[in-house]
């Protein structure tokens, strides 16, 4: 109970950060927002999507800025956008296979484009500027309601494509104006987000980015107060994370972190505190987020479930990433890892749905999850058949190895916990389950 009390609560009042002016802006979660915490921390796994115009360059989501492309020759691919294989109840049901319960998809990234039919952008959306003249997110809704999947929106804060935006350090060679109109762009923003929160049923989380861009400009107000409390208006259970590095703002109600474990600063966008709210780090399944024909550096399927599982351990969700294709279909290499994790969550799912992190805290060999009196002991890297655990403050009543059930001979005392393994550990997880006793 102590576990699911602390995450539930999550902190009303956090960091504020550069960029966050209104200093005085205190928020108390509804209890609905309350509920979809827990839910989403149950959920433990989803699928990004990285997909708009940019997939049509093969050179990932960044080629605008990366190359200096002028923004307005690069509004000229939406004429030429045709994804003809997408198919969103494919999609859907390759992610259900996965053992993935919710989706994030890109409805508008730093380009500026819009996957749906947005009246705030009416010339520059996938209905009205693309032959393909469908609303991609309405056909994703629908698919992820049949199939019982959340479907979270990623939004940009940033625009290179926009006049109004405000130029920061990214974007400065799209060939954009350096006047700009922000109460205008504010607003755009929020009319943007009004649709995605009326349109298209019940919504899990808006996943917001590129707060950063002004993190060199500490007097910059992106005025966020005002734009969360329009959220949790419209759908007070719809949750808000803000990828932007640093600790939680007020009102927000998720962490995330990129391309790290929380405690972990690999990649260098990962140092700050961990926040008592619900966790997520997003990861690639290769080294890119939207489609690059020449990134097949795929990571293995054990790696990706090793990700899984050491973000479960820290009480955290995975959020993998996949980058559609130009023509709307799934690369085969995204495939087969999606089907290598669905087998494994068909064995193992127990041992990470609805947990939360164990009584152990993560180590070099592994990290434990823990739901009820049952504690799950997930070793990645081991090569003995002796494994000794710090102290618990429960007793140990039985060990055996999941799922075979092999029973595991086990000592405890005030120092800890020496478990005899039956074998040595193989696989990308091998797992013990210990039950504990109530006192």
């Amino acid at each position: 109970m102590k576990y699911l009390l602390a995450l539930l609560l999550g902190m009303a009042t956090l960091s504020l950060g550069f960029g966050y002016a209104d200093t005085a802006y205190v928020y108390t979660p509804s209890a609905e927002n309350l509920k979809a915490r827990g839910e989403f921390a149950d959920n433990k796994f989803g699928i990004f999507l990285h997909f708009g115009l940019y997939s049509m360059l093969g050179q990932g989501e960044w080629i605008m800025t990366n190359q200096n492309l002028d923004h307005r020759e690069y509004r000229k691919l939406a004429p030429a956008f045709y994804p003809i294989r997408f198919d969103a109840r494919a999609w859907v049901q390759a992610f259900k296979d996965a053992g993935a319960r919710y989706i994030c998809i890109t409805t508008r990234h730093h380009d500026g484009f819009s996957l749906w039919n947005s009246a705030a952008a009416p010339d520059y959306n996938i209905v009205n500027s693309t032959p393909f003249g469908r609303d991609l997110l309405t056909e994703l809704a629908e698919a992820c309601r049949e199939a019982g999947l959340k479907l979270h929106f990623y939004y940009s804060h940033l625009d290179w494509d926009s006049e109004d935006y405000p130029i920061g350090r990214t974007g400065r060679g799209t060939g954009r104006d350096t006047v700009y109109n922000y109460d205008r762009y504010f607003d755009f923003m929020n009319r943007q987000l009004t649709e995605l929160l009326t349109n298209y049923g019940p919504i899990g989380a808006i996943w917001f980015d590129g707060w950063w861009d002004h993190d060199a400009d500490p007097g910059f107000d992106w005025r966020l107060p005002e734009q969360y409390d329009l959220i949790h208006r419209l759908q007070p259970s719809c949750l808000i994370g803000n990828n932007h590095h640093q600790v939680p703002f007020a009102g927000e109600d998720i962490q995330i972190f990129e391309r790290d474990l929380p405690g972990e600063n690999k990649a260098g966008l990962s140092g700050q505190d961990i926040a008592n709210l619900p966790l997520e780090t997003c990861q690639t399944m290769n080294g890119m987020w939207g489609y690059k024909i020449k990134d097949q550096n795929y990571k293995s399927a054990d790696e990706l479930i090793r990700y899984i599982v050491g973000a479960a351990g820290r009480n955290a969700n995975l959020l993998l990433n996949i980058g559609p294709q130009p023509d709307g279909a799934l690369p085969e290499a995204a495939l087969e890892r999606l089907q290598a994790i669905g087998d494994w969550f068909d064995v193992y799912g127990e041992t990470v749905y609805g947990t939360r992190g164990g009584d152990v805290s993560p180590r070099d060999w592994g990290v434990t999850t823990r739901k009820g009196d049952t504690l799950y002991v997930h070793i990645l890297n081991w090569p003995d058949r002796a494994l000794c655990l710090p102290a618990l403050t429960q007793k140990v009543k039985q060990a055996q190895t999941f799922p075979a059930g092999k029973a595991v001979r086990f000592r405890q005392n005030a120092q800890g916990v020496c478990l005899e393994l039956p074998e040595t550990p193989f696989g990308p997880d091998y797992v013990v389950r210990l039950i504990l006793s109530g006192k």
